[in-house]
Formats: C-alpha cells, structure tokens, sequence
C-alpha cells in the first residue's frame, strides 16, 4: 500500500485503537497528524512511534477536545500549515464516559444520552466540516469514521447504541453528498481488547468472546489494518459501506 504521500489524521490517537491505527500508517510511511483529549495519552502515542534513535519525523501531534470547534480548528490548520493537506480522517472518538457502563433506558438520565451522542457522533462531524472541503477541492479523499456492532440495539446500551447507529447513517448520508471525491466508509468492531474490558466481569467478557465465530475478541490491530485498506488506493471504489469487523458476529435487530 502506497500511503508515503499520504497525510493522515487520526482523532482519539491516544486511546488503545487509536495507538494501533497510528502505528500501522506509521509503518507505511504516511505522515501522520494525530490528536487526543489527553495530553499524557497521546505522548505516550508519540513514545511508541518514536524510534531507537529519537527520531519521530513526520508526525505533528496536539492535545484537543474534538468537541471543541476552536481546538480542532487550530489542529487542522497547523496540520495543512505544515503539510498543506489532510488526505485520510480517520474518527475514532467515541464510546461511553459513565461511570457505570450498562443501564436500563428507564434508568438513563438525559445528560448520558446527551454526552455519549456528542462524543460519538458530533465531534466527527465537526473534523469532517472542517477538513472535507480540503479534500473536494483537491478531488480526493479518504473519510474512516468507527461505529460499533451495538448500533442495532444491546440492552444496557441504548445511548452508545443509538450514537453508533447515527455514526452509521451519517457515514451513508456523508458519501452521498461528499462524493466522487470523496470515500466516506465507516468500520463496526465488536468488542475489542481495551481499557473498556477492565470494566466488565467475566461472565459478560465470556458472554462477548462466545458470540464469535473465532472464538477470541478483536484486537486493536484488527481494526488498524481495515483501515488501513479503506486509506489505500485499493479501496478506491468502496463507499458509503459499514465493514463490520467482529469475529463473524452480525448486527441484528
């Protein structure tokens, strides 16, 4: 895959995925704009990507909220400063930011539903206003937004299920009307190993892991190289598609 050109963003780099998604562009040469709500987390990003002789090249990382229009508005325009383009966005910024992960819809308070279809939803769409009208102008780019397999529904989940849901949809909306330029795909995991796991008990993880056909839950990496190839020139004719990436576990209502 022929990414040395390319220049890629990725929201959420400091997180599991995001880490595991820099790291294979890294590997293929891409020059990498990379942003996270944590400072500590995105260096340590920085630290595995750095090199035994200290040398991090290509690679321009600054702290935002992608919530923040400002934040990620200065982002972007210090990445088209330096590199005077953005070729591939990748959305990863998402989940679920209570305390306690599975609840009841009766139970659900107005502020998770709204906090977890901001973080999901509107913080990709902000990255997306920002950056797609770069792309049309040059006639090409590459848009890899992150759904979940909930999006059809999990009882304890209906907030991060819907945000997913409408994740989905806006990818299919953001094809139609970004397009032909423009690739807009959107990758559905099912549970992959992160920090998310340590917050469930086993029964629930077993529960997870035995809903696949492989028998094992997903890794960061499993998701890092489908998007690697929906960034490629090999899926120059992909768009406006949900690739769930799951162990062979559909969606279904």
């Amino acid at each position: 895959m022929d990414l040395k050109s390319k220049v890629v963003m990725i929201t959420g780099a400091g997180g599991p995925m995001g880490k595991a998604i820099a790291k294979r562009f890294y590997e293929e040469d891409a020059k990498l704009v990379l942003t996270d709500i944590s400072e500590n987390r995105l260096l340590q990003t920085i630290d595995m990507l750095t090199d035994e002789n200290g040398s991090n090249k290509n690679i321009f990382y600054l702290r935002s909220d992608v919530l923040n229009k400002k934040e990620i508005k200065e982002v972007v325009n210090k990445a088209i400063g330096i590199y005077k383009k953005i070729d591939i966005l990748v959305n990863i910024v998402g989940g679920i930011r209570a305390k306690k992960m599975d609840q009841p819809i009766l139970e659900m308070e107005n502020e998770r539903w709204d906090q977890t279809m901001d973080l999901n939803l509107k913080g990709g769409i902000n990255c997306i206003k920002l950056i797609a009208p770069q792309m049309i102008e040059s006639e090409s780019g590459k848009i890899i937004n992150i759904s979940s397999i909930n999006f059809a529904g999990e009882p304890g989940y209906a907030d991060y299920g819907a945000a997913k849901a409408a994740v989905a949809s806006f990818t299919k909306t953001a094809a139609m009307e970004l397009g032909p330029y423009i690739n807009v795909n959107c990758i559905a995991p099912a549970v992959i190993q992160t920090s998310v796991l340590d917050r469930m008990d086993k029964e629930t993880l077993d529960y997870y892991r035995d809903r696949t056909l492989l028998k094992r839950l997903g890794k960061p990496e499993d998701v890092a190289n489908t998007a690697l190839f929906l960034a490629s020139n090999q899926s120059d004719y992909i768009t406006g598609e949900i690739i769930a990436v799951s162990g062979g576990v559909s969606p279904h209502l």
